[in-house]
C-alpha cells in the first residue's frame, strides 16, 4: 500500500476530507437540528426529546440515547422502496442505526439525562458515499444543541456530554490509503473501514473490510491513523459550528 498523498479522481490529497458544512437549526421543531454536507453526502439529524425511557429502563433513573436511519427514495442515482413499503428494514439499515446510537450513548452520562428519551433520526437527502459516518458526525452537534435546550428548560443539571464524537471512512483504492471515500472510491476499493472515534481519543467502533486481498496489520495502522487525522479535523469543525451564534 502506497504513502503517497498526491490527487485523487476528486482533485483531493490521499488525507484531505471532503468539505465539511453543518448548519444548525436546520428545522424548525426538533430540539437538535443539523444539515450535515461532507461533499455531495448530505444527512439532516434531528434529536426529539421524549418525556420517557424504554420499559427496561423505567424506575432506574436513567435516560436513554437510541436512533433510526434512513435513505430517501431518491437519495441515489436510481430510486429505491421506502423500506416502510417494504414492511421491514434492511440488515444494513438495522447495522447503522445501532452504531449511531452506540456511538453517542458512549459520550454521554445517562443518569445526567434523568428518565427520559433522546430519539435521533438521521435522514439521508443525498448518498456519495460514508452516510453512517456523516450521520454520526451531525447527530453529535444535533445532541448538542437538544441538551442545550434541556438544560434551558430546566430538565437537566450540569452537562451529560462528556466528550465529541465524530466518523470517517477510509480505505485502500487502487493500491493507495485514502482517506474520506466518496462512492466511486468505495465502490471499487481493495479495502473499506470505518472508524468512529471521541474527541480524547478513544475508539468507539473500527469496521475494517477486504474488498479483495487481505490488508495486513501495517496497513490496518495506516488506515486508522489517516481516519485519526481526518476525525481530528471532524471535531474542529463541530465545535466551530457549536461556537456560532444561530
Amino acid at each position: 500500500m502506497s504513502e503517497k498523498t498526491s490527487a485523487r479522481a476528486s482533485g483531493r490529497r490521499t488525507d484531505e476530507l471532503r468539505p465539511v458544512r453543518i448548519s444548525r437549526h436546520y428545522t424548525r421543531h426538533p430540539e437538535g437540528s443539523v444539515l450535515i454536507e461532507c461533499g455531495e453526502t448530505r444527512v439532516m439529524c434531528t434529536v426529539s426529546v421524549e418525556p420517557d425511557v424504554p420499559p427496561f429502563l423505567r424506575g432506574r433513573g436513567q435516560g436513554w440515547i437510541t436512533a433510526e436511519y434512513g435513505m430517501l427514495p431518491r437519495a441515489t442515482n436510481t430510486r429505491t422502496r421506502r423500506e416502510a413499503a417494504e414492511g421491514r428494514q434492511s440488515g444494513r439499515t438495522q447495522e447503522i442505526q445501532r452504531l449511531i446510537g452506540r456511538s453517542l450513548r458512549a459520550i454521554t452520562d445517562l443518569k445526567a439525562l434523568g428518565e427520559r428519551t433522546l430519539r435521533i433520526d438521521c435522514d439521508v437527502i443525498q448518498a456519495d458515499g460514508g452516510t453512517r459516518c456523516a450521520s454520526i458526525t451531525g447527530a453529535c452537534v444535533a445532541l448538542h444543541d437538544a441538551i442545550a435546550w434541556c438544560r434551558a428548560q430546566g430538565l437537566v443539571l450540569g452537562e451529560p456530554l462528556t466528550d465529541f464524537v465524530a466518523a470517517v471512512s477510509v480505505g485502500v483504492v487502487d493500491g493507495v490509503a485514502a482517506l474520506d471515500l466518496d462512492y466511486a472510491e468505495d465502490s471499487g476499493c481493495d479495502t473499506d473501514m470505518n472508524v468512529v472515534m471521541t474527541g480524547r481519543g478513544g475508539f468507539v467502533e473500527v469496521q475494517g473490510t477486504a474488498e479483495g486481498s487481505p490488508f495486513t496489520r501495517g496497513e490496518m495502522d495506516r488506515l486508522v491513523s489517516l481516519a485519526e487525522g481526518g476525525i481530528r479535523e471532524l471535531i474542529a469543525a463541530q465545535k466551530r459550528s457549536l461556537a456560532q451564534e444561530t
